[in-house]
């Protein structure tokens, strides 16, 4: 590639960049808080059978509690649970 062509792209690349930069900021906080509500379903999902809640996928969850258990204090204080409900994860 010549060197103009290298200026083409990378000016091409500022304003792609720009524009994304302009049309997401405003949305950015929704994307987050709508991850966070995900999140917090995921981990009801895979905590649900020891907080006392049936859960038919159980043996599939089963396999993500060490995946999870590093956020589970995050995500208990954040349900508004001062300590942890459950008897086999003391993390307060």
């Amino acid at each position: 590639m010549s060197e103009e062509e290298v200026k083409k792209e990378s000016l091409l690349k500022r304003i792609e960049n720009g524009l994304h930069e302009y049309y997401v900021t405003g949305y950015r906080r929704s994307f987050a808080r709508a991850q966070r509500d995900e999140d917090d379903l995921f981990m009801l999902l895979v905590f649900s059978e020891s907080l006392g809640i049936p859960n038919p996928a159980a043996f599939y969850t089963m396999e993500l509690l060490p995946i999870v258990y590093d956020r589970f204090h995050d995500w208990h204080v954040r349900m508004g649970m001062e300590r942890s409900p459950l008897d086999h994860v003391h993390c307060c």
